[in-house]
């Protein structure tokens, strides 16, 4: 039985076997761990995670694909649905891990909205484009770097890296893919004050910081200009110029 790859939902099938001992590798994976995939397509990685952990959720949104993932294991819970719609958190036993091949066109929302909507997950191993595993951990006043670098390396530290090839996907995509690991370090205890600041800060981001945080309702121009002060910077510093902990300070000073 075979199924079609959905161009709409961003899916690339995982086919190449050979790369699960690099993703068992980088996820750590223990016999009492709980694993959130989503995304599952086929299957191969759905399998692969079964044999080795306590309990699987694979999250599909594509119905068609419930056929495959219905003999996956019998700890295997499948979630048809939108993994930006259901209620991830409400998931039993909670997932400890998230251990996935994720969908391009939802990749980066998925994981900003698990840092602190997933208390629970303490490692990450996800295959995502290439271009999104670099933006994980951009450093500052490069390119890459913006909102969603901020929030992971606030929340996380990169464990592993690792570049795939464009043949272990089926269809293959135009681009390139990357494996990445991170663990959960610790979280500011304002984090859902600091997302908003560097939502805000990153929004606009040819402009001064001041005025993209104004933009967005968040504080006055001056407000802004005076919290930059307060943290030694000047009041035309962009975003991408403030480390992960400079947006910290920031928003405590904006208070």
């Amino acid at each position: 039985m075979s199924a079609a790859p959905k161009k709409s939902l961003g899916q690339h099938f995982l086919v190449d076997e050979n790369v699960l001992g690099v993703i068992g590798r980088l996820a750590g994976l223990d016999g009492s761990d709980v694993v959130l995939e989503i995304g599952p397509g086929l299957g191969i990685l759905t399998r692969y995670l079964a044999a080795r952990v306590a309990r699987v959720h694979a999250v599909e949104l594509d119905e068609s694909l419930a056929p495959h993932l219905e003999d996956a294991g019998a700890n295997v819970a499948l979630h048809l649905g939108d993994a930006l719609r259901l209620d991830l958190a409400a998931l039993a036993p909670d997932a400890t891990k998230l251990v996935a091949n994720l969908p391009y066109n939802v990749a980066t929302p998925l994981l900003v909205e698990s840092l602190d909507g997933l208390p629970g997950i303490g490692l990450w191993c996800v295959m995502v484009q290439r271009e999104v595993a670099d933006r994980l951990f951009a450093v500052p006043a490069t390119k890459a770097y913006g909102a969603v670098s901020v929030l992971v390396q606030l929340v996380a530290e990169r464990t592993g890296f690792h570049a795939v090839a464009r043949t272990v996907f089926r269809p293959r995509p135009n681009v390139d893919s990357a494996l990445v690991a991170f663990r959960r370090t610790s979280m500011p205890a304002d984090y859902a004050r600091v997302k908003q600041v560097v939502g805000a800060a990153f929004a606009h981001r040819r402009k001064t910081l001041p005025n993209s945080v104004a933009l967005a309702g968040l504080a006055s121009r001056e407000q802004a200009a005076g919290a930059l002060a307060a943290i030694g910077r000047a009041p035309e510093t962009r975003a991408e110029a403030l480390a992960p902990a400079d947006f910290v300070a920031l928003t405590e000073a904006l208070g």
